[in-house]
């Protein structure tokens, strides 16, 4: 639910950028270094039970959509989408980039969830919107925001290809 598009402060809220980009998570979490990749390396039985874990804990995370998608290089791109009342890319108050912030969260608490089995898991901007389509995470919806996408060597079954 909206507030009435009179309050000042709520739109301020919404639309108003951050004086200081310090102030904000996305900023800290931006400049922290991925941690190691775990040397002993946990077997992996079944592809499709991986994908099911990954996912749970995606949405354990506050992913309200997740998908996977086989990319060309064998890895696979674990895509999230996180439901918004506002379109992110054009509400760049802190309110505003709240769903981004939680995006930002669970994939980067996700990839290092797979470095500690002993896999690869890197974030990246690129393609995000074509890669949830592929996933079926509903990309290019203004009140659905995509996160940065996990790219990892993780055995996962997937739900599109890209």
């Amino acid at each position: 639910m909206r507030p009435p598009t009179n309050d000042p402060y709520w739109e301020g809220f919404i639309n108003r950028a951050p004086f200081d980009s310090n102030n904000v998570i996305p900023h800290g979490f931006k400049q922290v270094q991925p941690g190691g990749v775990n040397p002993v390396r946990t077997e992996v039985h079944s592809p499709n039970v991986m994908s099911s874990h990954v996912k749970e804990l995606a949405r354990f995370y506050g992913a309200d959509a997740v998908g996977i998608v086989s990319l060309t290089d064998g890895n696979s791109a674990i895509v999230c989408g996180m439901r918004s009342d506002y379109d992110t890319r054009t509400a760049v108050g802190v309110g505003g980039q709240t769903p981004a912030m939680k995006g930002l969260f669970a994939m980067y608490t996700l990839s290092c969830y797979i470095r500690e089995l002993g896999y690869a898991a890197d974030l990246s901007d690129a393609d995000r919107e074509r890669l949830a389509l592929a996933a079926g995470v509903g990309g290019l919806k203004p009140f659905m925001h995509v996160a940065d996408v996990v790219v990892t060597d993780l055995p996962l079954e997937p739900d599109g290809r890209a």
